[in-house]
């Protein structure tokens, strides 16, 4: 069974981050960058499956030289080879534009299950997974927090609001993505560390496969940090009166209540 995780790399959490030249992404100098939070269950479960049903587990990411690193450690935590997309300039491209590209470089892989995490710690879209399976033509669903593969098929459960949750089928090939906290997220070993050296990892440039980038479903045109503002409002007039007013901010302002 052919299995790929969609992996990206993001700045760390504590990372202090400044704007770059054009507003458009940050100034990577002396940050930090490490594998996508969500993404680690994403690999998890890939492993899982793997190790149930005699599968390889393919690592996508796209990224710059830098994201040879998360690759490695994920490389170190099971997963059997990469797919490196070498892209110097996609960090704020639109989801669209990003599922494009990753749809195109593995187009031919014939992977039997596709698995992403649920959305991305930088801009958090949640929508790069969904939108290669629609590229590729494939079934998908989202919020997966249970899996079991069938024949030809696979039975998914999936968390809904309001503590509901939804059974489906899905025919293979498939993608989900993969719910926060689905399973325990898997640690290096040394020997992992290892092995990892020696595992393949194909080399994609962007630039050769061909997608217009300029067809997004939207441009990016400015980062900025919100601007801090504190005001002080006093309240006048007897208890009753400030007790009203009090009320009615908070739920027609700050609507809190």
């Amino acid at each position: 069974m052919k299995i790929a995780i969609l992996l990206k790399q993001v700045p760390v959490k504590d990372a202090t981050l400044e704007l770059s030249g054009d507003n458009t992404w940050i100034d990577e100098d002396d940050v930090q960058f490490e594998i996508n939070d969500s993404d680690h269950y994403g690999l998890a479960e890939a492993l899982n499956i793997a190790k149930a049903n005699d599968g390889e587990v393919t690592v996508v990411t796209m990224g710059p030289d830098r994201v040879k690193d998360s690759i490695k450690q994920a490389l170190a935590k099971g997963a059997h080879k990469a797919i490196h997309i070498d892209d110097e300039e996609m960090s704020s491209t639109d989801p669209l534009t990003r599922a494009k590209v990753i749809a195109e470089a593995i187009k031919d892989e014939n992977f039997d299950l596709i698995l992403s995490g649920l959305q991305s710690d930088d801009f958090g879209y949640g929508q790069t997974g969904v939108l290669i399976a629609e590229i590729l033509g494939m079934p998908h669903a989202t919020l997966v927090v249970e899996t079991e593969i069938l024949e030809g098929k696979i039975k998914v459960k999936r968390e809904l609001e309001g503590g509901w949750f939804q059974n489906a089928e899905l025919p293979l090939p498939a993608l989900l993505s993969i719910q926060s906290g689905l399973t325990d997220i898997p640690y290096a070993t040394i020997k992992g560390i290892m092995m990892a050296k020696k595992k393949p990892v194909a080399e994609v440039d962007a630039d050769d496969l061909g997608v217009d980038l300029d067809t997004g479903a939207f441009k990016l045109q400015k980062i900025y940090t919100p601007v801090k503002s504190k005001e002080t409002v006093v309240l006048d007039g007897d208890a009753d009166s400030i007790v009203s007013q009090l009320i009615d901010k908070l739920k027609n302002e700050a609507k809190v209540l």
